[in-house]
């Protein structure tokens, strides 16, 4: 009997540069569109780095003395760094219905469920990509890009992350004020390791559904991928 595929896999890369990690990741969307691997969730941390995605740059001040990346995922400017656990899923859309906004909420559930497991409630907010706690603090960002139907980049959770680095510029285009941690938000230190195993079970629960079974479509799949 031939070895069943898994639906969903994880992997772990501890503390890695943004861009060897970001050309890891570029090659693991092309083995997934290949079908060489399932759906995988990729953890990070990384040392301390400014991304650029699609909608950001003109007009913007970035801290000095941070390394910037300009990169294909949507949103504007936000920042990475040691306290932060960065998710990379690597999710074929096809057998999804190609519903990018489906797939967003996904992650995002992703998420919400895992900072419910560390006694931290969350949810959306209306207008705003990310995960927010009592609709005013933002705690996660969330911002992808689609390439051949095959999603990556992903999202961000401030664990035990120093917020004062957002307060120099405009993350995502807002105030770094509206920033907030697992950490200020328990009152309590909070290791990354302590968000790790709820992020997995939250990633499987959420994605490991059976091949072939299409999530209901939150709105109709247009031509192309959309980029939040």
């Amino acid at each position: 009997m031939s070895p069943v595929e898994p639906l969903v896999a994880h992997r772990e890369w501890g503390r890695r540069e943004y861009g060897e990690s970001l050309a890891e990741m570029r090659a693991l969307r092309a083995q997934r569109r290949r079908g060489e691997i399932p759906d995988t969730l990729v953890l990070v941390e990384h040392p301390a780095v400014i991304t650029v995605g699609v909608q950001g740059r003109a007009g913007d001040v970035l801290p000095e003395g941070i390394p910037v990346f300009d990169v294909e995922r949507g949103g504007k400017s936000t920042y990475h760094g040691p306290g932060q656990l960065v998710g990379y899923p690597i999710v074929d859309l096809a057998p999804r219905g190609r519903d990018v906004r489906r797939y967003v909420h996904d992650l995002e559930d992703v998420v919400i469920r895992a900072l419910a497991e560390v006694s931290v409630p969350a949810g959306r907010v209306e207008g705003q990509r990310g995960v927010w706690v009592e609709g005013r603090r933002k705690i996660a960002s969330v911002g992808i890009a689609v390439a051949e139907w095959v999603a990556f980049h992903g999202f961000a959770v401030n664990v035990d992350t120093d917020l004062s680095v957002f307060r120099a510029f405009r993350p995502c285009g807002l105030s770094g004020e509206v920033m907030t941690s697992v950490s200020r938000e328990r009152g309590v230190p909070t290791e990354i390791g302590e968000l790790r195993g709820p992020i997995v079970q939250a990633w499987e629960a959420v994605f490991a559904t059976p091949h072939g079974v299409v999530n209901p479509p939150l709105t109709a799949p247009r031509g192309a991928p959309a980029i939040p």
